[in-house]
Order: structure tokens, then sequence, then C-alpha cells
């Protein structure tokens, strides 16, 4: 039993001393506490190793998903050679708004997309060879949607990878943004249509938010949707997006949701192909 921990190297490239030396930054100590706190997080253990790549395909590569819950919350963690699914990373990029709440850096995919079309999600996509953790993937990602420079973002934790619809199994990786105002969003017109933020908090507070029942393999499981509207412009938020999120800020926050998750207790298929998802 290998710990996500020990798999995916935390030695974060991007020290802490970064922020310390923006210290005169009106907002600054907040942000070094939170890496602090964020740096002694460790997720749930996980029972996968180096297993061979099936080839579970998401549109482009890149990481939207209409479903997607905790891998620790699923039957795979208990018996690992029934799925060996390919690795992606999405980037959970935090900074502190004008008005010293943490927000997190979202898109909008592009309307011209033959998929997935203007739906709501964070930066990242598959994994490459050439990637040394899954910090690498997502920052390499979200430079190339939106123009993020690594160099900005101090990766401080990954949190249990989430299992998407298509079974893709997808590592959310928490970087702090300190310095807001050096970003400037270049969003590719090829997949991304806007760059916007919102607060954090949000995900956890029963505001804004309404749920939609389902079922996987006869269980039953919870479906969440939150509204959210930024400069007259309306968003909707869900599926494999809000879920990680929602668990992002109960880690920041150090507090539950203000409503109940229900997961689903999931049953592995017995036959795991291309068109195995979850419903």
């Amino acid at each position: 039993m290998i710990s996500i921990l020990r798999k995916i190297p935390v030695t974060i490239s991007q020290p802490i001393s970064r922020l310390l030396m923006d210290s005169s930054n009106t907002h600054s100590h907040r942000l070094v506490s939170l890496a602090q706190q964020l740096r002694l997080y460790k997720p749930p253990p996980s029972s996968f190793d180096e297993f061979e790549e099936r080839q579970f395909q998401e549109t482009a590569g890149k990481v939207v998903s209409q479903v997607g819950f905790q891998e620790s919350v699923t039957s795979i963690v208990h018996d690992p050679e029934k799925f060996r699914p390919k690795r992606a990373a999405v980037l959970i990029c935090l900074f502190e708004g004008d008005a010293g709440d943490l927000r997190v850096i979202l898109t909008k995919r592009s309307s011209r997309l033959s998929t997935h079309s203007g739906e709501v999600s964070l930066p990242g996509g598959k994994a490459d060879e050439g990637d040394k953790d899954d910090g690498e993937t997502a920052t390499r990602e979200a430079k190339e949607e939106i123009g993020l420079d690594p160099s900005l973002v101090d990766i401080v934790t990954v949190l249990e990878p989430f299992l998407s619809k298509h079974l893709l199994r997808v590592v959310p990786v928490i970087g702090i943004l300190n310095n807001k105002k050096a970003f400037k969003p270049a969003p590719n017109p090829a997949e991304v249509e806007e760059v916007f933020d919102a607060p954090l908090e949000m995900f956890i507070k029963d505001e804004n938010r309404r749920s939609e029942e389902r079922e996987w393999m006869g269980e039953k499981y919870l479906l969440h949707l939150f509204d959210y509207e930024s400069n007259k412009k309306k968003y909707l938020i869900w599926g494999l997006t809000a879920g990680i999120l929602i668990r992002t800020a109960s880690v920041v926050y150090q507090r539950p949701a203000a409503f109940v998750e229900q997961n689903p207790k999931f049953k592995f298929p017995g036959v795991v192909n291309n068109n195995t998802v979850m419903r």
C-alpha cells in the first residue's frame, strides 16, 4: 500500500520563501499561513502503484466530466488490479481577492468545441510522459490553456485523486498565486472562451446550490450544481469540477460542507472498457 504522498512528490518546486519575501503585501501573511497549513495535509492512502494504462479517453485529453468522485470512496482501491486508469491533473489556483476572500481560477470552455462546449472546468489535462509529477502536469496545462506562467504558482499540496465519468484518474493540485496582478489571462481560443474566478468558500455553503439524484449500478448519489454570477455573466459549476472544489474548500477551511454530499457506495463493473461510464 503506497500513499499518494509517496507516489506524487510534494517536494514542492516553488519554496515558501517566495511567499515570505512578499510579506509587505497586505494579504500575503494569510497566504503564507495557508501554504503552511496545506503542506501538512495528507490525503487518504491509495492502493495504486505504477500500473499499465488502459485506454480511457476524455475529450481532447482535457478533464471535463459530468460526474466525478474521490477515489477513496470507490471500491477500486481495494482491488486495483481490476482497473488501471489513465492519469490527469487539474490546477486549483488560489489567490486572495480585493475583499480578502480566497478565490479560485476557473475557465469556461470554448463554445466552438464539439463536446462539453461552454462548460466550466479547472485548468488541467492528461499527464505527458515528460511530466515529473502531477504539479508539472497541472501547471503545464494551465499555461497552455490560459497563459498562466508556472513560475507564478506555488504548488503546496495535492488532494486524493478523483474518478471522472469516463473513469479517468484526476489528481487535484493546489497552488497559490501570490501576485494576482502578474497574471494576465491569455486564453487559448481553441479551448477556452473565458477565464474567471469564484470565491472558494461558496463550495461548502448551502447557497446558490441545487442537487440532482443520480444512480450508478443501483446506488444513488447526489450531483451538486452551483449557480454563480460575475460581471453580469452567469455560470453553472457542476460535476467533477464541483466535486473537486467541494473537497478543496473543505480542506482549506477545515470544515465539512453545510449540505449532504451523498457519494455513492461504488460497485465496480464486471467488464471495463472504453464505453464504461458513470451515469
